[in-house]
């Protein structure tokens, strides 16, 4: 969902076009169709045997009383997570960045302010894990694995720059050590320092898209694998990315 709008961002600018934002949950969630629609019933509302019957629906489908509250409360995060700007002098749009509710979530929206998101010479391992009682009892009040998820959130969003920082403090959530928790700290810092900047889309002779691609050698500690990562900018701005880990040595 979140590349899709970033593409239409994208061409939307270079268009020209105006673009509107709507918040339509509630509508979305509950509204009557007057239209005829019809789809495949998925799997859970019906027998397996009548798994690929054909219905017609009266209701949105996300009006059904399997949509839960949780899904309602995520839908609304998503949508108030894409927040732009359109100029229409310089036909440019500009995306607002993830950062102030992962600051204030953790507690470091009054933090010192970080240069990078990942400090120069980092090499996290394992050998950083708990290895006493005491080490182990003091990260359980630490919320490794949630911070992890926050910041997972943004980067999916509109946070390319720190998706090689959560790719490598991601490998060790199920027995994270301080070092490993210094260097999520040191994400967030950096976030406190770019909260306030843009993705950018527009500015361009031609709607052409660009990638890039590179990978480390043997970066991980652990395993020796690397770390592979792309970026794709459309219109002069970044409408997709990745950074992970290679499956194989």
């Amino acid at each position: 969902m979140t590349k899709s709008i970033r593409i239409l961002l994208a061409i939307a600018a270079y268009h020209d076009y105006e673009v509107w934002q709507m918040d339509v949950k509630t509508a979305f969630l509950n509204g009557h169709l007057q239209e005829e629609l019809y789809m495949d019933q998925p799997e859970g509302f019906i027998s397996k045997a009548d798994k690929h019957k054909v219905c017609k629906l009266n209701k949105s489908i996300y009006g059904l009383k399997q949509a839960s509250r949780s899904w309602n409360i995520r839908f609304d995060e998503v949508v108030k997570s894409f927040d732009f700007i359109q100029n229409m002098d310089d036909q440019c749009v500009y995306k607002k960045v993830s950062g102030n509710k992962v600051l204030k979530r953790f507690h470091m929206e009054h933090s010192k302010k970080g240069l990078l998101p990942v400090r120069h010479g980092l090499h996290l391992s394992k050998n950083m894990c708990p290895k006493t009682p005491e080490e182990i009892q003091q990260m359980i009040k630490i919320p490794y694995a949630s911070a992890i998820g926050s910041l997972m959130y943004a980067m999916v969003c509109t946070r390319p720059d720190i998706s090689y920082a959560v790719s490598i403090t991601s490998r060790y959530q199920s027995n994270p050590g301080l070092d490993h928790w210094g260097a999520v700290k040191c994400i967030l810092k950096y976030l406190r320092r770019t909260k306030d900047m843009f993705l950018i889309y527009g500015g361009t002779s031609e709607l052409q898209v660009e990638a890039f691609t590179d990978s480390d050698f043997a970066s991980d500690v652990d395993d020796r694998k690397s770390t592979s990562g792309y970026v794709f900018i459309l219109n002069g701005g970044v409408v997709s990315w990745r950074s992970c880990k290679q499956s194989v040595t």
